[in-house]
């Protein structure tokens, strides 16, 4: 085992090392794959804490370390970016992977596609994704009327379609002109069944010839390497607050369902940033909540980011939130304000100290919550990770150099760097090792 040289963590001695105790100086070790079963109900982790506290440095140092394990995968689903690429860029090329970049400007030349048709997700998960992408587009459930409008067109294009992927525009044919044998079953005219499904075409006609064109209206790019350790979806071209983002998600979470996760031995860890647009959502947080379920028995491990608690327990999905919430055992969260903070702890359930403490804490120091074994940690970053973690904008994380008391900071600093050297030594001697113990 790799120990920081303080003393025994407390989660056990299997996992990667994350930093150390701030009461006891213990090193603390955390791995949802060892601790799944035994200490945690469910391996899925819940990130939380306002911008600038060190939340990108934590996800970005435990990728690492996790990725130092042959049977580890990982896929990030990279909502942030500066200089025109993902906050995720540096880390991929380090590792020598290409970002899957989804950009409509760039997809219109030949860019990345993924197909929600794909035949690699089941006629069931299709027609699902399409119904989540119709009702995030109109931010309402679907009528029965349009429901079979939709249901039957694409039953037509999967019977019809033999010899290609079928594709977006092909549904929005189908749903314009629908076929005679689809009014007879239901003993209606053909103009109820054309103008039943005209709302869903003409949403599906945004992914095909507006806005969001070019990424999805296409048979899936060939050449994706879903067997390498890291795999990047650059989203950093998309605007955040957009329902694009959801939908995109979705599109994503759905295609990975079925073609990334499988029954082998891999332990496989599904990162999202600005997890909010998933939990937001309540035909986006219902995928994602089968997602959680089906993935659990396969080796999946989900990391939901957020910044405030308030922005989906609050919303339109609060009882979707809820269960996605509920799913994850593991909740870290970094300095909030004190009402946040009150709101937080009713929610997850922390103990009174934990939210008093939370608006005190400086960067890179976090309340971790596992399953109800509840420590203070301050995150450690090695020589080697600093410049891979902080880019740019991401700077202002783990600023904490800056911000505490200056005598206070340098004895900290003194023992930090002793610590993290120890720990770098000890990732340069494990290295490549398939043991279970990492920092």
């Amino acid at each position: 085992a790799v120990y920081l040289p303080t003393a025994a963590p407390g989660l056990g001695d299997s996992g990667v090392i994350i930093g150390r105790e701030v009461y006891s100086g213990k090193g603390y070790i955390y791995d949802p794959f060892q601790l799944y079963g035994q200490q945690l109900p469910a391996p899925h982790w819940l990130v939380l804490g306002e911008s600038g506290n060190g939340k990108s440095a934590l996800e970005k140092t435990y990728v690492l370390r996790q990725l130092r394990f042959r049977d580890r995968q990982v896929v990030v689903l990279d909502a942030q970016g500066e200089d025109g690429v993902g906050e995720w860029n540096l880390i991929a090329e380090e590792l020598g992977i290409t970002p899957i970049r989804l950009d409509p400007t760039a997809a219109l030349d030949m860019g990345i596609r993924l197909n929600p048709l794909d035949p690699a997700i089941t006629t069931t998960g299709q027609l699902a994704l399409l119904r989540t992408i119709i009702e995030v587009a109109m931010g309402h459930g679907l009528d029965e009327r349009s429901g079979f409008a939709l249901k039957v067109a694409h039953a037509y294009v999967n019977e019809t379609i033999l010899d290609r992927q079928p594709v977006l525009m092909d549904i929005v044919e189908q749903l314009r002109h629908p076929e005679p044998e689809s009014a007879e079953a239901m003993n209606v005219a053909i103009d109820d069944v054309r103008a039943w499904g005209l709302d869903v075409a003409l949403v599906l006609d945004r992914l095909v010839d507006g806005d969001l064109r070019g990424m999805f209206d296409g048979p899936t790019t060939v050449g994706i390497d879903l067997d390498a350790p890291l795999i990047v979806f650059d989203l950093s071209h998309i605007d955040r607050n957009s329902i694009a983002m959801p939908i995109l998600m979705a599109i994503v979470g759905v295609w990975l369902e079925h073609t990334w996760i499988r029954p082998d031995r891999k332990k496989r860890i599904f990162l999202v940033e600005e997890a909010w647009h998933i939990i937001n959502s309540p035909f986006v947080a219902q995928l994602f909540q089968r997602l959680l379920k089906f993935g659990r028995r396969l080796g999946l491990s989900f990391v939901a980011v957020v910044h405030h608690l308030s922005d989906v327990v609050d919303g339109a999905a609060a009882k979707e939130a809820a269960a996605i919430l509920k799913m994850a055992s593991t909740r870290t969260i970094y300095a909030q304000k004190a009402d946040e903070a009150r709101a937080t702890g009713r929610v997850i359930g922390l103990p009174r100290w934990a939210v008093e403490i939370i608006p005190t804490l400086t960067p890179g120091i976090a309340v971790w919550d596992v399953n109800g074994n509840v420590q203070v940690v301050k995150h450690l970053i090695t020589e080697t990770e600093r410049p891979l973690v902080f880019t740019d904008r991401a700077m202002t994380e783990s600023s904490a150099d800056h911000l505490a008391d200056d005598a206070l900071r340098a004895a900290e600093l003194e023992a930090e760097e002793r610590a993290a050297a120890f720990v770098e030594q000890h990732l340069a001697d494990l290295d490549g090792s398939s043991e279970s113990t990492v920092a």
